[in-house]
């Protein structure tokens, strides 16, 4: 069995300051995905990049203090890539970890930005993580496509969707290409055990609204429907701070 969690941390520099370490090495996974890290290695101490028990992979981006994703792992992966497009590895949005019986991709979605701004970006994105996980099962991969989606895909992932219908994250071209993505085959792991409401993993900074639970479900755990039956739990860890975001996780017997 494997404990995989995924986390937002809005800059791995600043969430170190609130215990991130002491929050890694108690909860003890086998795998922590982290997004917008926000930092290249050479830019942090050595107990951010070597905490005992584990090694840290990274793939940053270009521009210093942007974007940005890590993982921290026990076990030494065969081989680890990026999505393999310029325009997206130069901000260090995809890290690919292969493993003998899993490969995991964590990934940090763009922001759509206000008025669409990077829309065309953002689905082009999408397009190219759909093009790369469906390559890998086609090859008899597992996959495990995790991390910030920044897309709540239904009315039940975000407090108040009729307000936020054009707002990005919540757009009908974003909401449209999770629609093709659990067609294509992929499964929403969170969804297999709880169809509750109320269950958020972002929220803003802004008016209290972690406070009064106003959030958005934007990160995700899918895996494609063959792996379905190896998924064994997963669940929001939304009493976990020091971010805007908290960590998700789930559980996959490996």
């Amino acid at each position: 069995m494997k404990t995989i969690l995924s986390w937002n941390v809005n800059g791995i520099r600043a969430v170190q300051k609130k215990g991130f370490l002491e929050w890694l090495l108690g909860e003890a996974p086998d795998v922590l995905c982290v997004q917008e890290t926000k930092a290249a290695p050479e830019q942090l101490d050595e107990a951010l990049l070597h905490p005992p028990g584990y090694r840290s992979v990274w793939r940053s981006a270009e521009r210093r203090g942007y974007s940005g994703v890590a993982a921290y792992v026990r076990e030494e992966p065969l081989d680890v890539e990026g999505l393999g497009a310029s325009e997206f590895d130069i901000e260090g949005r995809m890290l690919i970890l292969h493993y003998p019986d899993l490969t995991i991709l964590n990934a940090y979605f763009p922001n759509s930005q206000p008025e669409g701004a990077r829309l065309g970006y953002k689905i082009s994105y999408c397009a190219a993580v759909l093009e790369k996980c469906s390559e890998l099962v086609a090859a008899g991969r597992t996959v495990l496509l995790c991390g910030d989606y920044n897309i709540a895909h239904k009315p039940i992932d975000l407090a108040n969707p009729k307000a936020n219908e054009g707002s990005p994250g919540y757009l009908p071209e974003e909401r449209a290409w999770m629609d093709r993505f659990t067609a294509s085959g992929y499964v929403d792991t969170f969804r297999m055990f709880c169809g509750d409401p109320g269950q958020y993993t972002w929220w803003s900074y802004m008016g209290r609204a972690r406070a009064k639970n106003i959030g958005w479900r934007i990160d995700y755990h899918c895996v494609n429907e063959a792996a379905r039956s190896r998924v064994r739990g997963a669940g929001i860890l939304a009493g976990v701070m020091g971010s805007d975001h908290c960590p998700v996780r789930v559980l996959m017997e490996c």
